[in-house]
């Protein structure tokens, strides 16, 4: 090889070596570089591993499913009723759910229970003396007919019902009522093709079970709400109202507006209608309350077919099996179970039948009575004028008594009468010009308010526009007194109008009760000017 070959030669070697150090030396700054970087970065979060987002896929859609399945079925109802100011609530049913519309009752089940109504408390009540309230339904006839409660629509004038995904309301009539559980049935007209929803077995639902509410709470419609069973059979202490009452209790998110709306199984089968909520702010808590779709089913079924749901009675007030004393009072009385007779309506069927208090009821037709939610569950169940052998324990010895079941609105009409309760058992009543119409207090109501040793009159309606309307007076009021002089009878209001004329000051001193439930009372003034003419 020449001189100059060999030259080339080395100049290639040269050149390619420097390019072979070069990269290396550009591949090591890289690797030193990243390594110093993740170094610094490993720092910041030690044995970190980057999240990685898998690709959608359906986890579960048992909710899914159940939701797209029942909320065709599934209504929001608005209605519209005209508003006295001094008839806010207008029944025990009607209950606001501002917490401060209730008064501190030291923590009570007074301040904690409630039915709702006007999703967003306060009073319901509109400048035109109109008021509206809101609710749920759930359709169960594809012919219409819609379940809800009764407290949604109570004493409505108009009643308009919302279905999920139509942007149109339809007009309802009020089939019927029934106010001891607090159910309703509705007809809706002017839709088609409804879907009714199915019916479940709330017998077979356990206590941890799955369990969904859907309705219109605070008036949002279709709000899914999902939980367990928390509870069964709970029953609201100290209310005899609502001893046909038996809820399932469930920590489904329920409020305002989910009224009447279903509680629904995994299977999408409705197990209750949902009521009512404990609360001590008006608002979810997760205590929630619906009655059972059995008893409601019943109850349904006589609506539809009588209008009403007439339930039997044997005319008595017993104790509690539960209350204090009232094991020490069987036990006393030579039983060891049975219901313990506290009280015997005059004239009713046990009365008749030769029982009397202290007696306690032991058998029914030869089967034993263990308490007292089994002596209502038969009484009620047996049709009115049909005979019942109840055995009772007196002194130490069981006697047979045949006793003629009667009706319970009418045995008990101040409890139980609601819409049942006959023009025949109304006391009639005395118009009197203050635009009011009263009526003597029986023994029960005396006793109720207290009035045993001072007596007073009730007013039993009031005329629309009158000077009673006006300042305040409303039916169901007892008057103490007129203008410092007391009532004792209607004949003392007779007398004390009489002697006042037109523009005369009238000051009404009244008793009103402000809870039902709890039989509380308040005492009041009413006061105005009498029209120098109307």
């Amino acid at each position: 090889m020449s001189f100059f070959g060999k030259l080339r030669t080395q100049k290639l070697l040269s050149f390619t070596l420097m390019l072979f150090t070069l990269s290396i030396g550009i591949v090591l700054g890289t690797l030193i570089s990243s390594g110093v970087k993740a170094a610094k970065d490993n720092n910041q979060a030690p044995g970190a591993t980057p999240l990685v987002i898998p690709n959608p896929v359906e986890l579960s859609n048992a909710f899914t499913q159940i939701a797209k399945q029942v909320e065709p079925s599934v209504v929001n109802i608005s209605v519209t009723y005209i508003a006295k100011p001094t008839t806010r609530l207008r029944t025990g049913q009607r209950r606001q759910t501002n917490p401060d519309d209730e008064g501190d009752n030291n923590g009570g089940m007074d301040d904690f229970f409630r039915f709702f109504t006007n999703p967003f408390g306060g009073s319901p009540e509109m400048p035109n003396n109109k008021g509206t309230a809101l609710g749920s339904g759930v359709v169960v006839d594809g012919a219409g007919y819609i379940l809800t409660n009764n407290h949604v629509v109570d004493k409505a004038d108009r009643i308009q019902v919302k279905f999920f995904g139509d942007v149109n309301q339809y007009d309802a009539k009020l089939v019927g009522t029934d106010v001891p559980t607090d159910l309703a049935v509705i007809r809706v007209e002017g839709k088609h093709n409804l879907t009714p929803a199915k019916i479940g077995n709330s017998d077979a639902v356990q206590v941890g079970d799955w369990a969904m509410a859907i309705g219109s709470p605070l008036g949002f419609d279709a709000t899914v709400t999902a939980g367990i069973i928390s509870a069964k059979e709970r029953t609201m202490p100290d209310d005899s109202s609502m001893q046909f009452q038996h809820f399932l209790q469930t920590d489904a998110a329920i409020n305002p507006g989910n009224s009447g709306g279903p509680l629904l199984n995994m299977r999408g089968e409705v197990i209750g209608i949902n009521t009512a909520i404990a609360t001590r702010t008006g608002g979810y808590q997760g205590i929630g309350f619906s009655l059972p779709i059995n008893t409601a089913a019943v109850v349904y079924n006589d609506i539809i077919k009588n209008g009403k749901v007439t339930r039997g009675s044997i005319g008595i007030s017993f104790m509690p099996s539960d209350a204090p004393g009232a094991e020490a009072l069987l036990r006393s009385s030579g039983a060891s179970e049975g219901v313990f007779v506290k009280q015997v309506s005059a004239g009713g069927p046990a009365d008749k039948a030769g029982i009397k208090e202290g007696d306690v009821i032991v058998a029914i037709n030869g089967k034993n009575i263990r308490g007292g939610d089994e002596l209502i569950g038969m009484v009620t169940a047996t049709p009115v004028g049909n005979t019942l052998n109840v055995t009772v324990l007196r002194d130490g010895k069981r006697d047979d008594h045949k006793v003629v079941v009667g009706n319970l609105a009418q045995i008990f009409p101040d409890k139980f009468g609601g819409s049942e309760q006959t023009e025949q058992a109304k006391p009639e009543g005395t118009t009197v010009s203050f635009g009011i119409t009263i009526v003597p207090l029986t023994d029960r109501q005396l006793d109720s308010a207290g009035l045993k040793n001072r007596g007073g009159v009730r007013v039993s309606e009031v005329d629309s526009g009158s000077f009673a309307d006006d300042i305040g007076l409303a039916s169901g009021d007892i008057l103490l007194a007129i203008n410092g002089h007391d009532v004792g009878s209607v004949e003392d209001v007779k007398r004390i109008q009489a002697t006042l004329k037109p523009g005369d000051a009238v000051k009404f001193h009244i008793l009103r009760r402000t809870n039902p439930r709890t039989n509380e009372w308040t005492s009041d003034y009413l006061a105005g000017m009498l029209p120098t003419s109307r």
